[in-house]
């Protein structure tokens, strides 16, 4: 990770640099401090050391990912770069991150994208179920990935999705309710679960099934798929929580379509967003007045 000095930084020390604006965790500070990990114009210095302008600090966090994955050469559909960021366009049926006997993930890929440096590890901020398509941020070092989490669950970091959902919701409205674990893999609403709030838009209908905008103010796993569930309304072709589709093989029509953050290092006002991919807008073209793109709520 590189910071590049200027005048407001002159004379501070790298301990106030590091703890107090790149807002450096004391552990990883620690494990730098004793490491040489900690460099001025490609030097190793002393965390008490006083910068000047024009100065380039360099922190290299230790390599905790462990065995490297097999990289796909498969392209990635790169919405957003920087030194610090990655964002992604996420295809599905495609899963985030490997697992045991699967190769072939948008993490593999990342990795042949991403063939230097060396010691790169991968660290995503929000992870995509293998069933949904859009937008999927990850970080390239620790620190970065650290920082872009604690706004996951804050009115700082915006995620929305457009989802084709059975039935005709209400113009809009808003689940708060609680999800917790049923078994290994499935999610439920229940008393005792960790607290989940997703609003919804309705924008189409076509009698029969909706397209949907809904708006994460929690992160909770499944959070969408089982709260439109919980109120009659799964997504479609949703093998989990409704049924599956014979239209979208491996997949169900939700999509990640944009999100709104401001940047943790750069302070950049970032405002992504990536279109529903062709197998979703094939349902929607049969639909009377279904015309792209589809309008945010008006609150935007």
């Amino acid at each position: 990770m590189l910071y590049h000095i200027d005048k407001k930084d002159e004379g501070k020390s790298i301990a106030h640099l590091v703890r107090r604006v790149l807002k450096v965790s004391a552990s990883a500070f620690s494990s730098m401090k004793f490491s040489g990990s900690i460099l001025v114009n490609g030097t190793p210095v002393h965390a008490r050391y006083t910068v000047k302008d024009g100065d380039v600090l360099e922190l290299i966090f230790p390599n905790k990912g462990g065995a490297l994955p097999f990289p796909s050469p498969i392209p990635l559909d790169i919405v957003f770069e920087d030194e610090y960021l990655l964002v992604i366009n996420k295809p599905a049926p495609l899963p985030s991150v490997r697992s045991r006997g699967n190769e072939e993930t948008l993490e593999n890929r990342v990795y042949f994208y991403m063939r230097e440096p060396e010691d790169f590890v991968f660290h995503p901020v929000n992870r995509l179920d293998k069933g949904t398509s859009g937008l999927m941020v990850a970080a390239k070092d620790t620190h970065t990935q650290q920082l872009m989490q604690k706004l996951l669950n804050t009115g700082n970091f915006v995620r929305e999705y457009l989802a084709i959902v059975e039935g005709i919701l209400p113009k809009e409205g808003r689940v708060d309710q609680a999800i917790g674990k049923v078994g290994a893999i499935k999610r439920a609403v229940m008393e005792h679960g960790k607290p989940a709030s997703t609003a919804f838009w309705r924008l189409k209908s076509n009698g029969q099934r909706s397209l949907v905008r809904l708006r994460l103010f929690t992160g909770r796993t499944h959070q969408i798929r089982v709260h439109l569930s919980s109120i009659g309304h799964p997504v479609v072709g949703d093998f989990l929580y409704g049924k599956e589709d014979p239209q979208l093989p491996g997949r169900f029509a939700l999509h990640a379509e944009s999100i709104r953050f401001k940047h943790p290092l750069t302070q950049q006002n970032i405002h992504l967003s990536a279109p529903l991919p062709d197998e979703l807008e094939k349902i929607l073209n049969f639909w009377p007045d279904a015309k792209f793109p589809f309008p945010h709520p008006l609150y935007r």
